[in-house]
């Protein structure tokens, strides 16, 4: 970031008073930047023990299976932006349910908030963002083709609960190991 949101000065990156933290700060109106974690929202949409999967049809992973989920937006809950992501890339409505499950990933500044939801009519499809929208069962999940480390894990957990028929809320932090 190189200009003030408020006045269009320059900024300079300095330590503001009572803040511990480097910070984008403006030299005229003293404005203070914080640039803070992106939260993506999405579902895990079911019916009859499986799992509806949309295979990407964007970039990153382009090609790849994933859990409809996308950037929360300004002035959305997050059971609002869920519910939307999974209507943009499934084409198709959802009951929604608890949340189940959150990730921190630190290094790219984000956290994942995934609810559980249950697909109410089956007229999910290809949208824009997915190429392919299809319900696997457990057994025929394509786990070497999907696309972010936080899918294979909530979809274990989740066929692991619904043996159970508990699903309690699940965290867990995902951090690159380093090279």
């Amino acid at each position: 970031m190189n200009f003030c949101y408020d006045c269009g000065s320059k900024l300079e990156k300095r330590i503001p008073d009572g803040d511990n933290l480097e910070r984008d700060c403006c030299t005229e109106c003293d404005s203070i930047h914080y640039t803070n974690p992106k939260v993506i929202v999405g579902t895990i949409p079911t019916k009859d023990n499986k799992v509806l999967l949309c295979k990407r049809a964007i970039q990153p992973r382009y090609g790849l299976w994933t859990l409809p989920a996308g950037f929360l937006e300004n002035g959305e809950t997050i059971e609002e932006g869920a519910f939307r992501e999974t209507k943009e890339e499934t084409n198709t409505e959802v009951k929604m349910g608890n949340l189940y499950a959150i990730f921190n990933i630190p290094q790219i500044n984000q956290v994942y908030m995934l609810h559980l939801a249950e697909v109410i009519h089956e007229d999910y499809g290809k949208t824009s963002e997915s190429l392919e929208v299809e319900f696997f069962a457990e057994k025929d999940i394509p786990w070497e083709e999907l696309a972010f480390p936080f899918v294979p894990t909530t979809l274990k957990n989740f066929f692991k609960d619904s043996k159970k028929g508990e699903y309690p809320l699940r965290t867990q932090i995902i951090e690159r190991k380093p090279r």
